[in-house]
């Protein structure tokens, strides 16, 4: 597989306003408006978008998923091994190692400070104001609460290309062993 995302580093990176071109491309890939596009995240070699982050409230509604993955390939591919048992199967692994169970944990809090870090005052203060900040203090990748379950291979992938993880590198594995390759990305997990 020969994949290189142009990746954005949230901390170092300041972040900019999504032009007409990106919320257009956007709608295209998901078949619909966006919902509180912030950034574009990762976009492929030829700068479609990938990865975006999403406003941590949408629509005054707690919106804990930070990174949503939008490109067709990568969401079909994980539909793909989704539908093959994949989930179970890093699930099984994670069970049975403390280590990656640790690992896993640590990403949840990672993923939590990064949506905090990358929060407008603005947003902080309507969460307040909304009864919300709990849920989004206490949910991980994918809004998950328990930090050794794996629930969506897709915002697990999503948040792996801007912040490696181990289930995206669990992916980034599989489609190495079974030599899946994309179209106009060039991302090498």
């Amino acid at each position: 597989m020969s994949l290189v995302l142009k990746k954005y580093s949230p901390v170092l990176s300041v972040l900019t306003d999504v032009s007409d071109a990106d919320t257009l491309a956007v709608a295209q890939l998901i078949g619909r408006p966006p919902g509180g596009l912030k950034s574009i995240a990762v976009r492929s070699d030829t700068g479609s978008p990938v990865v975006i982050q999403v406003s941590s409230l949408v629509k005054n509604k707690p919106f804990p998923t930070l990174f949503w993955l939008v490109d067709k390939q990568l969401n079909y591919q994980i539909d793909v091994i989704e539908a093959a048992g994949f989930i179970a199967q890093c699930q099984a692994i994670v069970d049975a190692s403390s280590a990656l169970q640790a690992d896993l944990a640590q990403e949840h809090r990672a993923y939590i400070k990064l949506r905090d870090e990358l929060m407008t005052e603005p947003e902080r203060q309507a969460i307040e104001a909304l009864g919300f900040a709990r849920a989004l203090r206490d949910r991980g990748i994918g809004g998950i609460q328990n930090f050794t379950r794996i629930r969506c291979l897709h915002t697990h992938y999503a948040a792996h290309l801007v912040q490696p993880n181990t289930v995206g590198a669990m992916v980034d594995q599989y489609w190495r062993d079974n030599d899946v390759a994309f179209r106009d990305l060039s991302y090498v997990g």
